[in-house]
């Protein structure tokens, strides 16, 4: 079909709906319009296209995977102008594919999901937007991912505080700090971007650390005009240097997964990047983590340890405890004045689709289905939930390699699962119960036995401190997890209600 079909009330038909366009989103709509589907539609609550690299345009905000890597497969970039590319670089990468594959009349950017609940007379999720539109789809693919939505600190005062005060995925596009005394609550990864980014203009920068991170060296540096030029005429070139920095990433899964006594030698790398970085005894040994590394997420800079040294720039080794008119009280007590709150604090990574978001059989809430811990069905169907599939959902993120990675992987078994309905004239496919449990369960034991559940909290785990976030093992083995749609894994049920017609007619 090449048009959106009008329904009854003014509702409108597509075959599949996508929730976001950053990378997953994107991906799919790609991978629909290369099989010859064109009755679908893409709702992005932001401006414009990006996801992630849309939202964060802090100072200094750049990928922390080689920008080779972290891009399309089938749609690479010889001229990254970096290893590790800024962020302004990335969104444009992705507007361009908007512009190359035709997506453009597809999206409806501005709009966000306000509820999608599943219709059992019609095998169809109803949708309804922020803009009042309401539409019918037999699919819906939510790919808003786990780092979409802002964790604030619960700090007493935080609300009265009478100077600027954002978020790092917020930061707002007239925001000066120039001269100004700022506060950085946080110490993840964003926040070791921020601080040198901004300790240049700022009269004073104090960073508020919780507990220090592992960071080891970046090594990051211009990609020159000869290895772009080779990267474009050579393509065989550029995919060994693709493949080359996968295998190099893949290789961390060990450290992290099959054997964590390994973290000892990532100790002692982050240990000799630090006393190479700091000269002061005492500041390092404010900065050095008392966990394994891995536990928390391990970071890269190589400008962060030097820029804690300027005379501007002060480290508080203690958590924010609350907020006044001009200041931010540390656990201690003490209070230090700004005129400004950056809150470097992450995402909701457990929990980023609200109560009554997403409603399925029966009425069943999403969060209601997850209130005992996010899980899904490799990541992406959940039982009750039919003709669902969530992308970068439970138990999918990384702590060693590209998302991108995973995220093509689930692409690709979602349009398996569509090839699949379309040959049995199917109009609803769910996930077993049972097949769910099993696997979730299997993560849940392989998951015990890695460093992440070596005795530290992290964004890693939910409140009860299971991990609900990461893949416990190689890329390479949920890739081959997801080459074929497990048809036996499933219920497939049909009703006659434009099932012939359903989703095209290529295969995946």
């Amino acid at each position: 079909m090449d048009r959106i079909d009008e329904g009854s009330g003014g509702e409108r038909r597509v075959e599949c709906l996508i929730v976001g366009a950053g990378f997953g989103g994107l991906c799919t709509a790609i991978r629909l319009k290369q099989r010859g589907v064109e009755n679908f539609v893409v709702l992005e609550q932001a401006r414009d296209v990006g996801g992630t690299w849309e939202a964060n345009t802090y100072p200094g905000c750049a990928c922390d995977v080689q920008s080779h890597l972290y891009s399309f497969s089938f749609e690479p970039n010889p001229d990254w102008s970096r290893v590790f590319s800024p962020q302004p670089e990335i969104w444009e990468y992705l507007r361009r594919c908007v512009e190359r594959y035709g997506l453009r009349r597809h999206l409806r950017l501005g709009t966000s999901l306000s509820q999608a609940r599943f219709d059992e007379g019609a095998d169809e999720w109803r949708v309804a937007a922020s803009d009042g539109s309401i539409w019918r789809a037999r699919i819906l693919v939510v790919a808003t991912g786990g780092l979409s939505v802002p964790s604030l600190p619960s700090l007493p005062g935080r609300e009265r505080f009478a100077g600027e005060s954002f978020h790092s995925a917020r930061w707002p596009a007239d925001v000066d700090l120039s001269g100004r005394r700022v506060a950085v609550i946080g110490t993840g990864a964003s926040a070791i971007q921020i601080v040198p980014a901004i300790a240049e203009q700022a009269a004073t920068v104090h960073l508020f650390q919780r507990t220090p991170p592992w960071i080891l060296p970046r090594r990051d540096r211009r990609i020159g005009r000869t290895e772009r030029r080779l990267f474009r005429r050579v393509p065989l070139v550029r995919r060994f240097y693709r493949a080359l920095l996968y295998l190099q990433l893949e290789s961390r899964a060990v450290v992290f997964t099959v054997w964590p006594a390994l973290t000892r030698l990532v100790a002692m790398m982050g240990r000799r990047h630090l006393r190479r970085s700091v000269a002061d005894p005492a500041l390092r040994a404010r900065l050095e983590p008392d966990y394994p590394p891995g536990c928390k997420r391990v970071l890269l800079s190589d400008d962060f340890y030097p820029t804690l040294e300027r005379d501007n720039v002060t480290l508080v080794p203690l958590a924010a405890r609350e907020i006044t008119r001009n200041t931010v009280v540390a656990a201690d007590g003490s209070a230090t004045e700004v005129d400004a709150i950056v809150y470097a604090t992450g995402f909701r990574a457990t929990s980023p689709i609200p109560p009554g978001l997403i409603v399925g059989r029966s009425g069943l809430d999403l969060t209601e289905r997850w209130r005992d811990g996010a899980e899904a069905y490799k990541g992406m169907a959940v039982s009750g939930f039919p003709n669902l599939f969530l992308l970068m959902g439970p138990n999918t993120a990384l702590g060693h390699n590209s998302v991108v990675f995973m995220i093509e992987a689930q692409v690709h078994y979602v349009m398996r699962a569509l090839t699949a309905m379309r040959e049995a004239g199917a109009t609803r496919v769910e996930v077993r119960p049972e097949v769910e449990a099993a696997w979730n369960e299997r993560l849940q034991r392989r998951l015990s036995r890695t460093v992440w559940s070596r005795g530290c909290r992290s964004w890693y785990q939910d409140e009860r401190g299971r991990i609900v976030t990461l893949w416990p093992g190689f890329t390479v083995e949920y890739w081959l997890r997801t080459r074929r749609f497990d048809a036996p894994s499933y219920e497939f049920s049909s009703r006659p209600i434009r099932a012939a017609a359903f989703l095209g007619s290529r295969a995946a």
